[in-house]
């Protein structure tokens, strides 16, 4: 199984992508995670047709067989524990997961049709950047609960 992070968004703060990056390393092989950006759509007064390249953008990089969930405010929060439960019927499934991350506008709706889950990280709205980082360190928490190790308990 592959977990993707497909992320709109090319040009982030230091910070943000050396956060990531630091998450991404502490994965072991089998499941470390791969990013995939995609350029946000630049129609600065068309706001709709902005959203609609970042969505045929982003349903190009995913393969039919994959699981989208994506991420969105009005998806369901897991918490820690409930991430690795899904993490652990994921890999059971054995299909390659997919995590869409829209842009400041949010995901194209074709995406969002496209999706088999909706995660929610909160009812808060985060900066793109920052959800990739969460995310990130989200599904390290998880497999480290899988695995038994102390991370989650610190």
């Amino acid at each position: 199984m592959r977990l993707t992070l497909l992320a709109a968004g090319t040009k982030l703060p230091n910070w943000m992508t050396d956060g990531y990056a630091d998450y991404a390393a502490r994965f072991p092989p089998e499941l470390k995670p791969v990013l995939v950006e995609i350029a946000l759509g630049n129609h600065k007064h068309e706001v709709a047709r902005a959203l609609r390249d970042e969505g045929e953008r982003m349903l190009k990089q995913i393969a039919r067989d994959v699981r989208l969930v994506t991420l969105e405010v009005g998806g369901k929060p897991w918490s820690s524990e409930q991430l690795a439960a899904e993490l652990a019927r994921w890999q059971q499934d054995g299909r390659d997961v997919v995590f869409a991350i829209g842009g400041p506008e949010g995901l194209a709706p074709e995406v969002r049709q496209r999706a088999e889950q909706r995660w929610s990280l909160g009812a808060m709205t985060l900066p793109h950047g920052l959800a990739r980082v969460l995310v990130a360190e989200q599904l390290y928490r998880a497999q480290a609960i899988l695995k038994g190790l102390p991370y989650h308990r610190g």
